[in-house]
């Protein structure tokens, strides 16, 4: 009983020394790959990169715990940080305190339907994405991920546009306006490290590597090179104004944002009175006060742009300190420091005395000191609602993801393995996650094959990685400091190369051109509604059970007759003669309402079409389940066969089947000597009766008999 409801109990058993320090091995290894992973996911889901530290903190310890699997590696995926990014990006501006807020309380949200699903036993729920959705969406997210890193790369800066395509082009318009060289080339040797290391030896953590090289080169040549100046060191009256304008622009959003909700809060209250006449002044209110805000937005939208695409030459003083002209504006006698700068422009107004000049590459900056404090996040019912689908299609996928790498190791190890149970240790992840600070969470298949690689013998290698991300937060964030934020972007795209898979769609096609088509559907609908996610996994989602039903409803109907190999076969598929007086209908799926009428269907036209006709035997070996509807069909098709002077038959019917013909007594009425255990018997059953008034000697049925008699 403790081992169910402790899982972790049943490591200890037989473990020694030697498994401790495998387990210490692995354990640091992982964490050597997860901490510089886990901030470039963190960003991906609009965090601050340390964000993605906390996540690394209690989900990798307590999913372990009380996972099945004991070589899972927890932690930021790069999937579920898309899906966080995307599930948020409506409800506020990412990194800000809101933004953060509402990712720790996504991470709940998700672990408590994680953990209700695991103790309900519901893993199988999981089951609804179907492979070929999930293939078509996790290329489509690769695709997405990579390119949302291309800004960072570029050392460019763009608002989000409402499609994720539009983004890019943006991106790309504004890196052919203006590449930071040096931001760039980081990012290019990140690759190159990661890379070259991967492929001379996979035990290497590249990765690391690759944070440790760059973060050194960042360092020592002052990658970064911002500074902050009053707006009277810009000699540009244009510059002036657009940050004039875009300043007014963004403060005359908040307190019509305010205003807004005040009329929403009184068209409740107006509603509550059933007041009409207020509601409809209300509603109208409100639409003024949102064409206000939207022509202030892009308003604000434009003048943001135009500072981003502004360059600027700085030239030192007298004094040491620089003033800036626009770039080949310098006036005569004047150089420049030979750097290009910018302005730094976000969302919030501009502050005029202590504006932010950028000289040289982004890095991760200040990363806090210490642990998390740990707490239940804030409830807010309204918010949760909304993230209500997100959370439930966060915690299948990111299940999915989960098991799929747990069974993948399971086969190799030979560990048996309860997807139940590790649908309670994700779920107790994401919730302990959440009161840590953490973002959602799920298996990742890297750092789990390198725990695999590693030789862990059990869970506590898990625990080992969550003590060094401990150790981390606490001694070592200021090392951090000067990660270039080009190498974070270089680090996810190396890491999304792996989801790519353009042979499932491939191999979907050959399976069934229909998981095919689902598949690129899939695909298609993820890139062209990115960043709104599920609506792309919805469509695959419907188009699969759309498949499902209508294979349901109209299941497979073969008819039978003997091949050159003495077997029965389908007619149509192999072209083979039937016989005039007897058919041999097959029906392969369950009778239930709402394919029973395609039965009768198929069996009226036989009746209609064959002349002659004096016997109908329906192959049931593939009906294994029966409702009443299914029975009653066949209850008026044996009326409706004989009035036409034609008996029928059945052959091979299940126990559960048979069951229910008994319940129903629908044995008395097709008659016990009409039901046959199998097809050979049936048919040397009814061929004599069914042949009475033509003996022919070259029936295809009639191979079985003469056997028989032989």
């Amino acid at each position: 009983m403790l081992a169910k409801v402790f899982p972790f109990m049943a490591w200890f058993k037989h473990y020694d020394k030697a498994s401790l320090q495998l387990d210490a091995l692995s354990g640091l290894t992982v964490a050597l790959v997860l901490i510089p992973q886990s901030m470039a996911y963190a960003q991906l889901a609009g965090l601050p990169a340390y964000y993605g530290l906390y996540a690394s903190f209690l989900p990798p310890m307590v999913a372990a715990l009380f996972g099945s699997s004991r070589q899972l590696a927890t932690g930021p995926v790069a999937v579920v940080s898309l899906m966080t990014a995307a599930s948020l990006a409506p409800l506020a501006t990412a990194g800000s305190p809101g933004y953060i807020a509402y990712a720790i309380l996504l991470a709940l949200m998700v672990g408590i339907f994680q953990l209700t699903l695991g103790i309900l036993r519901l893993g199988l729920v999981v089951n609804f994405l179907s492979h070929p959705v999930v293939n078509g969406f996790t290329n489509a997210a690769a695709i997405i991920i990579a390119s949302s890193q291309l800004s960072k790369m570029f050392g460019v800066y763009v608002d989000t546009a409402p499609h994720h395509y539009e983004t890019i082009i943006h991106v790309v318009k504004a890196a052919t306006h203006y590449t930071h060289w040096p931001t760039l080339l980081m990012g290019i040797f990140a690759f190159a490290v990661m890379y070259g290391l991967k492929w001379l030896s996979p035990r290497i953590p590249n990765v690391l590597v690759a944070v440790v090289i760059t973060t050194s080169i960042s360092w020592a040549t002052g990658f970064q090179h911002d500074q902050n100046v009053g707006i009277e060191a810009i000699e540009s009256p244009a510059v002036h104004t657009l940050i004039e304008q875009f300043n007014m622009a963004s403060a005359a959003v908040p307190p019509l944002a305010e205003e807004r909700a005040r009329l929403g809060e009184a068209s409740s209250n107006a509603k509550e009175r059933h007041d009409d006449i207020s509601i409809l002044d209300i509603e109208h209110m409100v639409e003024v006060v949102n064409l206000k805000i939207s022509r202030l937005q892009a308003e604000a939208h434009d003048c943001r742009e135009q500072i981003r695409a502004t360059l600027l030459d700085g030239v030192p003083q007298a004094d040491g300190a620089l003033h800036f002209y626009p770039k080949d504006e310098t006036p005569p006698g004047m150089e420049s420091d030979g750097r290009t700068w910018r302005i730094k422009v976000g969302n919030e107004p501009l502050d005029t005395d202590n504006l932010k000049m950028m000289g040289g590459g982004a890095v991760v900056g200040v990363i806090p000191k210490g642990l998390p404090s740990l707490d239940i996040p804030p409830i807010d019912l309204g918010v949760m609602l909304h993230l209500l689908p997100f959370a439930a299609i966060i915690s299948l996928l990111g299940f999915m993801e989960a098991i799929s790498i747990a069974k993948a190791m399971a086969g190799k190890t030979g560990q048996r393995l309860d997807p139940n149970q590790e649908l309670i240790g994700q779920g107790l992840g994401n919730i302990c996650g959440a009161i840590g600070k953490s973002y959602p969470t799920s298996g990742s298949f890297s750092r789990s094959a390198v725990n695999l690689q590693a030789r862990a013998v059990t869970g506590l290698s898990s625990v080992f990685t969550s003590l060094a991300v401990v150790i981390v937060l606490l001694f070592f964030t200021p090392l951090l400091y000067h990660l270039p934020q080009s190498v974070l972007a270089a680090v996810i795209m190396m890491a999304v190369i792996g989801l790519l898979n353009v042979s499932g769609f491939i191999h979907a096609w050959k399976a069934k051109w229909y998981d095919g088509a689902i598949s690129i559907i899939s695909f298609v609908a993820t890139m062209v509604f990115a960043p709104h996610l599920d609506k792309g996994i919805m469509i695959g989602v419907v188009l699969s059970l759309m498949v499902f039903l209508y294979k349901s409803m109209r299941p497979k109907v073969a008819f039978l007759s003997r091949s050159e190999d003495e077997e029965l076969r389908c007619v149509a598929t192999h072209g083979l003669q039937e016989c005039p007086y007897v058919t041999l209908v097959r029906f392969d799926g369950p009778l239930f309402f709402a394919n029973a009428s395609y039965l009768e269907d198929t069996i009226t036209e036989i009746i209609r079409s064959k002349q002659g006709l004096n016997h109908i035997l329906v192959v049931a070996n593939g009906i294994n389940d029966i409702d009443s509807s299914g029975e009653e069909t066949l209850s008026l098709l044996v009326d409706r066969v004989r009035s036409n002077g034609i008996d029928i038959s059945m052959s091979g019917v299940n126990e559960s089947v048979l069951e229910v013909f008994d319940r129903t007594h629908f044995l008395a009425k097709i008659g016990e000597d009409h039901l046959f255990p199998t097809l050979e018997k049936a048919i040397i059953g009814i061929h004599e009766s069914a042949h009475a008034h033509d003996q022919e000697a070259d029936c295809p049925l009639l191979t079985a008999c003469r056997l028989v008699e032989a």
